[in-house]
């Protein structure tokens, strides 16, 4: 489809540009990490990707107790004397707290910005990416949960002449489906269960638009791959990658499905942003026979299988 106006001007907010990732499309990559998800899943190693908002988070480790947060709060949310510093309730999310505290006791999570500002970061690796044959993936939380701004970003890395990608849990309207495909070249859905009662308690939404969007994506015959995130008491057990691989094999054109193994490097997110870690310690990730096991029923289907992605 023809370029014909971008909008660099168009606000989005996200949380994170990581650079040089190998694992999320082909080449050397950049994933532009947006904020907001409508999906609360109970494993979440990005919690702070969930809300929408900016928001502050607490790092006890780094604080000096120097006093500078709560002298400078406007709004009075910030007591030295208080379990996690902040008083969630009263907390703005302004960030002159994490803007005054240089140790990065208190640091802000998300911020406002815009197609050009984020462009002009990813054009410092021009040359990565047409070496390696790399480009950039918008990730989140959920990127479909910021339309405009996704699309407007997929725009103008397209007249670069970049790979472009998409990370997606795959949960948002048709219509928003439809209007950013044209500036996808591949796509890596998550598809976590497909038992709607389980997805609905562990993830806390219905499944059913993620199975419709499936095949919505794959019928536009763009390159897909379905990614699963092996999960114990949830779908860490052969039935249920069993029927997940059923179906990615049903879907137009798939071939590749990536097994991601469980795993808390996000769980201390949960304490610096004052919220509980349901999962639990006790989850482990599930051991090496155990995810080759599942590996085998994936290629059982005729489906290339990673583990890791």
């Amino acid at each position: 489809m023809p370029i014909r106006i971008i909008n660099y001007k168009q606000k989005g907010k996200i949380f994170n540009m990581q650079r040089f990732s190998i694992h999320d499309g082909p080449g050397i990559r950049t994933i532009v990490f947006l904020k907001g998800c409508p999906l609360k899943c109970d494993w979440c190693s990005n919690p702070e990707s969930q809300d929408p908002l900016v928001q502050i988070m607490f790092n006890e480790k780094n604080c000096i107790e120097c006093g500078k947060c709560e002298k400078n709060c406007p709004v009075g949310a910030i007591d030295m004397l208080r379990h996690g510093r902040i008083d969630r309730e009263k907390c703005t999310s302004c960030g002159v707290c994490a803007d005054n505290c240089y140790p990065g006791g208190l640091v802000k999570s998300g911020e406002e910005t815009t197609v050009e500002k984020v462009m002009t970061e990813l054009k410092k690796e021009t040359i990565q990416f047409r070496r390696s044959g790399g480009g950039v993936t918008l990730s989140g939380g959920e990127l479909l949960m910021q339309p405009e701004f996704a699309i407007e970003l997929l725009k103008a890395c397209k007249s670069m002449g970049w790979h472009t990608a998409l990370e997606t849990t795959g949960y948002a309207s048709e219509e928003t489906i439809d209007k950013i495909m044209p500036w996808v070249d591949l796509v890596l859905l998550d598809i976590k269960h497909l038992d709607d009662e389980k997805h609905k308690k562990y993830v806390h939404v219905s499944n059913e638009l993620i199975v419709k969007n499936a095949k919505k994506i794959a019928a536009t015959g763009k390159e897909l791959i379905i990614r699963v995130p092996v999960i114990p008491q949830f779908n860490c057990d052969e039935k249920s990658i069993s029927d997940i691989a059923k179906f990615a094999k049903s879907l137009n054109g798939v071939q590749h499905l990536d097994l991601l193994p469980y795993h808390k490097l996000g769980a201390n997110k949960y304490e610096n942003l004052g919220l509980d870690y349901t999962m639990g310690q006790e989850i482990k990730t599930p051991d090496e026979d155990t995810m080759n096991n599942f590996k085998k029923i994936v290629e059982e289907y005729g489906l290339e299988c990673t583990i890791g992605g």
